[in-house]
């Protein structure tokens, strides 16, 4: 991945061991018009360095699901409507720009999936059982969430729970929880780290279903098991990281995916589980999707985009302050730009 990004650009310059200062200097002399912060409040975060003022505009994209709490780190947010509806912009410093579709973009090169069949028994899965997956981080699994995912396999004879690979701590206590529950720990199958994540890929064909979290949904995850052809199931919130799922299932078609309660997440994926012949159907509408989905049109995404950003810099070349407003006409049949509008007045 990071051979790919040094050859994606006209220049690519590392700055993990350059000072605070050294960098300022290092966009300065770049001329960068527009600086995108891709990691806000997350694992070594340079946030200094925005609160420097360090280029004309500065967005906030898709590292942190969430405002950073300063208009002076970032003037714009990028988003989409259903991550972050109109009622939720009061509580963001940063102006925002939605995007039609899903904000999140997605990797849709031919050969990031392990052409080769994989087995169930490789991966300690049996044929006769019913596979229900989530392989988010362990962080994002909490009481509520992982009551429902007890309650759905008690309802689903011969069904296991499939999660990421946690550490053992995490993994006796989830055991110990789920006995707790009623629910035998051997119904959950811990997934063993594999070579690639072409790899990884391709043994999503191998579930039947992924069940999200809430209040944090699967981001990068979620959007995995998509491209897969996995369907998930999602419980939207209320906050712009509890929405992405929502967001990426609209995207690509199948919003009826979405649930609005605890209750409603249970009862779809029991469903589901129960009526193999409906969720082949929604299996084959995902696979279908593929060609035709904004969700994996990924020059489409890329001129929306170009499209926002240039929206921002003709408004700062006008002498007005960042502000910038979407509309929504037709379908996503469109070059990109039909869908962004520019405020040239104050209002």
């Amino acid at each position: 991945m990071r051979k790919r990004l040094e050859k994606s650009f006209h220049r690519f310059v590392d700055c993990e061991h350059k000072l605070d200062g050294e960098v300022l200097k290092a966009i300065d002399d770049a001329q960068i018009d527009i600086l995108v912060d891709l990691a806000g409040h997350t694992h070594n975060a340079r946030l200094s360095l925005f609160a420097a003022s360090p280029a004309p505009i500065v967005v906030n994209y898709l590292g942190f699901a969430g405002t950073l709490g300063s208009g002076e780190l970032a003037d714009y947010i990028i988003a989409d409507p259903i991550v972050l509806p109109d009622q939720n912009s009061e509580f963001f410093d940063e102006k925002v720009v939605r995007l039609p579709g899903s904000f999140m973009p997605r990797d849709n090169r031919v050969g990031t999936i392990d052409d080769a069949a994989p087995d169930r028994a490789d991966h300690d899965l049996r044929q006769e059982w019913t596979v229900f997956c989530c392989f988010n981080n362990a962080y994002k699994i909490n009481p509520a969430v992982f009551g429902s995912w007890m309650n759905i396999l008690k309802s689903v004879d011969q069904s296991v729970l499939w999660l990421s690979d946690v550490g053992e701590i995490a993994k006796s206590n989830l055991r110990k929880e789920a006995k707790g529950r009623g629910v035998d720990p051997d119904r959950l199958v811990f997934a063993r780290r594999v070579a690639s994540s072409s790899e990884h890929l391709g043994r999503h064909r191998l579930a039947d279903l992924f069940l999200d979290t809430l209040p944090y949904n699967a981001h990068t995850t979620a959007s995995d098991a998509l491209w897969a052809g996995l369907p998930v199931v999602t419980h939207i919130g209320n906050s712009f990281a509890g929405r992405v799922a929502a967001s990426l299932l609209s995207a690509v078609g199948l919003p009826e995916l979405i649930t609005r309660t605890r209750a409603e997440y249970e009862a779809l994926a029991i469903e589901l589980a129960l009526d193999k012949q409906k969720l082949a159907d929604i299996r084959g509408r995902l696979q279908g999707n593929h060609l035709t989905a904004s969700l994996f049109d990924a020059a489409l995404y890329a001129r929306r985009l170009e499209t926002a950003y240039e929206a921002m810099y003709q408004r700062h070349q006008a002498g007005l302050p960042p502000d910038i407003s979407m509309f929504k006409r037709g379908d996503d049949e469109d070059d990109g730009r039909s869908h962004l509008m520019v405020r040239r007045a104050n209002s």
